[in-house]
């Protein structure tokens, strides 16, 4: 188990360095400029807004979280955990696009197969307050602390 734990972890790895040179930019709404101790931490998530669709808001009773620590992303989704690496540079947080995740069949998983579409890739990064949000072409991802 722990082989296939190391090839999916330099899987992430090859393919971190493989996209670090990409030229796409995204600007974020909020004028903060984040420092990295800002964003580390547990985030638990209160929205969802697919890109073209309406907002959705966490299912009740589910759990969606965010965990980010020294480059290492870990998410609850529902009755699952994901788990990959983040690079954070100036506003843009760029999360693994393929995580290592469980499998459950969860009540939500057509909630958790948009929240992780969303959460994988390039993202820009806004903080206001206590509240998170994640803004890419691929939709809106809103948490709190």
């Amino acid at each position: 188990m722990k082989v296939v734990y190391l090839l999916i972890s330099l899987s992430f790895v090859a393919f971190a360095l493989g996209c670090s040179g990409s030229t796409a930019t995204l600007t974020s709404p909020s004028s903060l400029d984040l420092t990295a101790p800002q964003l580390p931490g547990t985030w638990n998530l209160v929205s969802i807004r697919p890109a073209g669709e309406a907002e959705q808001a966490k299912p009740s009773g589910a759990t969606y979280s965010l965990t980010l620590v020294d480059g290492r992303l870990s998410t609850r989704a529902d009755c699952n955990t994901c788990g990959g690496t983040y690079t954070l540079n100036g506003q843009t947080l760029m999360a693994a696009p393929s995580m290592a995740c469980t499998r459950a069949a969860c009540p939500t998983m057509a909630f958790e197969n948009t929240y992780m579409r969303v959460l994988g890739g390039e993202s820009a990064v806004s903080l206001s307050g206590g509240t998170l949000e994640l803004t890419s072409p691929r939709g809106v991802l809103r948490f709190t602390r």
